[in-house]
């Protein structure tokens, strides 16, 4: 006896599907709904942020401004893959370089051991000259003047 020919239609298959709901409560909804906007406003953010200079931009051009005032020894601007050395007295770059990078390391290193959080900037002064140190995105910068120099104004046209 041959197999019977079992006939099939859409009904009939439509049929055998297992349904399934899914019933979501609203809190789980209203979960979704806020990981939705908070992916959506991370994007927005992130759009902005490819349209503004780079901070470490702005400071390589703000310097060129403030090296010219009056006061202002010189600066020394560097990263990981550059460095940027202009000083009035060049016979002083390497004991210039050795003081901004040991006042960025002290800084860091008493921040770590005191739990200060994060190191805005370092100023050390001296008998006639002033060291300003801070890092900006990748970019460590230090800017030497003479100790009647205001360092604050001259943090804020470096950001500025």
């Amino acid at each position: 006896m041959a197999p019977r020919k079992r006939k099939s239609s859409k009904a009939a298959l439509e049929e055998e599907k297992p349904e399934i709901a899914l019933d979501f409560s609203q809190e789980f909804e209203a979960k979704i709904k806020e990981a939705e906007e908070t992916a959506k406003v991370k994007s927005e953010k992130k759009e902005q942020q490819t349209d503004k200079p780079i901070r470490g931009e702005k400071i390589k051009q703000n310097i060129n401004k403030v090296k010219v005032k009056e006061g202002i020894i010189g600066y020394i601007l560097r990263n990981a893959k550059s460095a940027s050395i202009d000083l009035k007295d060049p016979t002083k770059v390497i004991d210039y370089a050795v003081m901004s990078s040991s006042a960025l390391e002290a800084s860091e290193e008493l921040s770590n051991t005191f739990n200060l959080g994060d190191v805005k900037n370092v100023v050390v002064e001296g008998n006639t000259v002033k060291l300003l140190s801070f890092t900006v995105d990748e970019n460590k910068v230090s800017v030497f003047m003479e100790k009647n120099v205001n360092h604050k104004n001259v943090y804020k046209d470096l950001l500025g």
